[in-house]
């Protein structure tokens, strides 16, 4: 009888511990329950059943202090290959602020995969790009048009033509200058009135 008495004191003790230790875990800072009050936490559901201090994810963890990649909008899945301009940046020198300057920059499919651009977008719509739609075979050359309208810019400029294509990495940039100059003949705005200011 005593024997028995001894092993169900032990049980108890035992039964005792585990609720106590699983009690603290889930009030505890470190345990998986309370991920509701984090405020890193938004959404708990998101969390999987095994996450937390205690119970390690399976799932690889993010590094919360790497950088983003870019995102290569409308670049579909296909073969890499390569792209050399023969000059990426044109200087347009002194220029007036009415004009319209244009420079194609020439460039080869240096890889062994056609070569197709997705996208050419200029840093302002000041600089507008075209470029081939259709792929450029291995070795052969194609051209980006690039026409600059300073409209109303003054002194020294710098626009880009970033060129998006199946090759890594996935972006060129292209650089064009220059020094914007008044237009001396531009016409001048007229004063407005203060009668014109009023019915405004």
């Amino acid at each position: 009888m005593k024997k028995e008495n001894i092993i169900i004191g032990a049980i108890s003790v035992i039964g005792l511990l585990t609720l106590f230790n699983t009690y603290k875990i889930i009030t505890s800072d470190e345990g998986r329950t309370i991920t509701a009050l984090d405020p890193k936490v938004s959404n708990p559901s998101q969390l999987t059943d095994n996450e937390g201090a205690n119970f390690p994810s399976t799932l690889p963890q993010q590094n919360s202090g790497a950088q983003p990649q870019p995102i290569t909008q409308g670049m579909p899945d296909i073969p890499k290959t390569g792209i050399n301009f023969a000059t990426s940046k044109k200087d347009f020198g002194k220029v007036l602020s009415t004009s319209s300057n244009s420079h194609t920059f020439v460039f080869t499919n240096t890889g062994t995969e056609p070569l197709v651009i997705s996208n050419a977008k200029g840093s302002c719509g000041c600089t507008v790009p075209e470029w081939p739609k259709e792929p450029i075979l291995p070795g052969d050359k194609g051209e980006i048009k690039v026409v600059y309208k300073p409209n109303g810019q003054s002194g020294k400029q710098t626009k880009q033509v970033t060129v998006t294509a199946n090759t890594n990495p996935a972006n060129s940039i292209l650089t064009i200058t220059g020094d914007i100059q008044a237009d001396p003949n531009a016409p001048k705005p007229q004063p407005i009135s203060p009668l014109d200011a009023a019915a405004m």
